[in-house]
């Protein structure tokens, strides 16, 4: 069904704010999927709170990687690669960098069907191939944790070296007790 002009210019102007939000985006080949695979994909992208869109590519161009200049200028995705070809599904990440690519990577695990083309992180464009390498990205309670631990291990280090002066003098005092014992 043909969408109006009015339609076309609310679906790009919905993308491209979610554009202006997103971290990263991955463009995927959908092509031989069937209506109740896409659904379950639909279903997937909402519990992991990503935002993904089908639509033409040359409104999608609009919406992302290097199709609609118009629609995405301004956002970090402006100049994301070649024209995209074929029927193509976008998935933004909004919260979490990696989210979209994780999605896009197990779904394609079980539907070899689904292929990643383009992955869009922080301005620079990826290959297809490069979705594993955004997909291991870090969550962010991961950042977190990572940078929690960088931060408390220079401290844990200086109490350990505080206090081994004593813990030493302690197995020193020991080990003269356990041999006074063993010689008497």
């Amino acid at each position: 069904m043909a969408l109006r002009l009015e339609d076309k210019k609310a679906l790009v102007s919905e993308v491209n704010e979610v554009a202006l939000r997103a971290h990263s985006v991955v463009a995927a080949e959908y092509r031989g999927l069937t209506v109740a695979q896409l659904t379950d994909l639909r279903d997937k992208t909402r519990a992991s709170r990503v935002y993904m869109r089908v639509a033409k590519n040359n409104l999608a161009r609009g919406a992302i990687p290097a199709t609609q200049e118009e629609a995405v200028a301004g956002t970090q995705f402006a100049g994301a690669g070649d024209k995209p070809t074929g029927p193509l599904i976008r998935a933004f990440s909004e919260d979490d960098p990696g989210a979209a690519a994780r999605l896009v990577r197990g779904f394609a695990k079980d539907h070899q069907k689904l292929v990643p083309t383009l992955v869009s992180l922080g301005g620079s464009v990826l290959p297809g191939k490069d979705l594993e390498r955004v997909a291991n990205l870090p969550t962010k309670e991961q950042a977190l944790a990572q940078l929690l631990g960088v931060l408390k291990a220079p401290i844990g280090k200086f109490v350990r070296t505080l206090a081994e002066p004593h813990a030493k003098l302690v197995r020193t005092i020991a080990a003269v007790k356990d041999q006074k014992q063993a010689a008497a």
